[in-house]
Order: structure tokens, then sequence, then C-alpha cells
């Protein structure tokens, strides 16, 4: 390989402060640079974080700054994956705030087809696909429960086969201490006999129980993400699970809009909106670190 050099941005997604949200690395690759997949792969476990987004222009003509429309593709440390939120969160952010681009909208094509992002005030304003889901019987997952430990009962159980996510919901009553500070077992979890993308466990408190924001708006549920089958035992803000969420909240609440907070050690709040058989998700991102990487 020529010699090759790749700008490179860490960016926190779902928050608007350094070390919180969920980190990705974004490298937007120039025209004239055509890396393998292994080379992206091996980019990906170079920076160790969950997810590393490759923004890719279409044609020869495109610029990150004048264009609208983009390919993107996601790469864990061990496999590249069909969608991953928090990492097109954070691509938008570097072309809005780093790439200058001048557009208030962007398309990216994706494997899970076209996404939408748009600038919206301090945030970033994502279209989705609904991650719809189907209940399961308990007895399906029996390793996965035993997994969790002792969570005082379950109340549902829900899968979406298209991002292969199971959705364990808990009995409410929890305190939000109680539930962020909960730990499953995530070894006997990853070999467990389901072979899942990842694992979202959900539940609801009243906002007595610490169930608000900082400023008092209370979280309609909480949830946390574990994905250790990815090399992932917990990931921080997970958008697309908020998709499997959203389409499963809407039939128990009767509602259709959300606000809701991720209960992993850094944490993250989204604005979630379940329109028919899309999801709209507005979060925000912190700038943490550019550079230079050398290929």
């Amino acid at each position: 390989m020529a010699d090759v050099s790749l700008q490179l941005y860490t960016v926190d997604a779902f928050t608007d402060v350094p070390f919180k949200g969920n980190p990705a690395a974004i490298c937007p690759l120039p025209s004239d640079v055509n890396l393998g997949d292994d080379i992206l792969q091996k980019i990906a476990v170079e920076m160790n974080l969950s997810d590393t987004a490759f923004i890719k222009l279409l044609h020869k003509s495109d610029s990150f700054k004048e264009s609208n429309t983009f390919g993107l593709r996601w790469f864990t440390p061990k496999d590249e994956v069909k969608l991953c939120g928090h990492a097109t969160l954070a691509s938008a952010a570097v072309l809005f705030g780093k790439l200058d681009n001048k557009h208030d909208r962007i398309v990216f094509k994706t494997l899970s087809g076209d996404l939408i992002v748009q600038r919206e005030g301090q945030s970033i304003h994502m279209d989705f696909p609904v991650g719809t889901t189907v209940k399961e019987d308990q007895s399906q997952h029996e390793q996965i429960v035993a997994s969790l430990g002792d969570v005082s009962g379950i109340s549902d159980i829900v899968y979406c086969d298209s991002l292969r996510y199971l959705l364990v919901r808990l009995h409410d009553g929890w305190s939000r201490e109680e539930f962020e500070t909960w730990t499953p077992d995530i070894s006997a979890m990853e070999r467990s006999a389901d072979r899942l993308f990842g694992l979202i466990v959900t539940t609801r408190g009243p906002p007595g129980d610490g169930y608000q924001s900082d400023d008092g708006a209370p979280y309609d549920f909480v949830s946390r993400c574990f994905v250790p089958w990815g090399n992932i035992p917990e990931d921080p803000v997970t958008g697309s699970a908020q998709t499997v969420l959203a389409h499963y909240w809407a039939q128990q609440l009767g509602k259709n809009d959300f606000f809701t907070r991720q209960c992993s050690a850094r944490g993250g709040e989204i604005v979630v909106k379940l329109r028919g058989d899309r999801v709209e998700l507005l979060g925000k991102a912190a700038f943490v670190m550019d550079g230079v990487m050398k290929l």
C-alpha cells in the first residue's frame, strides 16, 4: 500500500459534554483513497471503540463540503454492522462541524437503506427504519435470563429479527440507582445459545426515584444495552437499540413520542419519535479528538 494519511475524529454522541454519551471514531475517506474491507476492519480494531464509521464520497466530483449524499459504513472491532445510530450522529456532526458541509439535510447510503440526518438547532435529527419486535417465550432464552442474575422478575421478552436484538423488560419499580448499578454476568451472557447482535434491558420507574433529567423532565423509560457477542460488554448509548425500544414501548404506553435515558456508566439522553415505519432520534455530539492515521 502506498503511503496514505487519513483524518480521524473521535466524537462523543448523544451528549454535549466530553466523556459522556457513546464515543465513535469517524473517518472521512478521500475520493482518491480506495481501501479494502480488511483495512477498514483493521482501522476499527486500532481505534478500539464500539464503532468506527467511514464516510465515503460517492462520485469523483463530490466533496465533503458541497455534497449532500454520502456512503456510510460502520465497523466494530469485530465486524461490519448493519446499523449504528451513535456513529451516524457522530458522522453528521463531523460533516457539519468539522468539514463545513453547507447543507442542513444529508442522506447517508447504508446497509439499512437511506438514512436522513438534519441540523435542528444545536442537535442532530436522524431518521431510521423502525426495529419491529415480536413476542418471545421466556423458556426460549433461559441462558440469557440466567445471566441477568436476581432481577426480581421479568415482565416481557421480545425479539427484533432485522437487527438481531433481544429485548427484556424487567418488572417496574427499580430505582434509577438500582438499575444503573445492577451488573449482569457478561461472560455467561456471551456463552449463551442466543447468538444475538445485542441484548436490550429496559424498565420504567417513578420520577421520584431519579427517573428524570437534571432539569426535571421525566423519562418515559430507561434502558441498558449489552453486546458481548461483538466484544462490547456494555454499549454506552445505542441509537439502533432505540429503534427497537420505540416499537416496543409505543405498544405498551399508547404513545409515539418519548424522552429516554440509556443508563450506562457514561449515560446519554435521547428524544425518540415513532413515525409509522420510521423512528426519529434527536441528540447532540461533543468533539473530543482529531488526528491523522498513517497507513
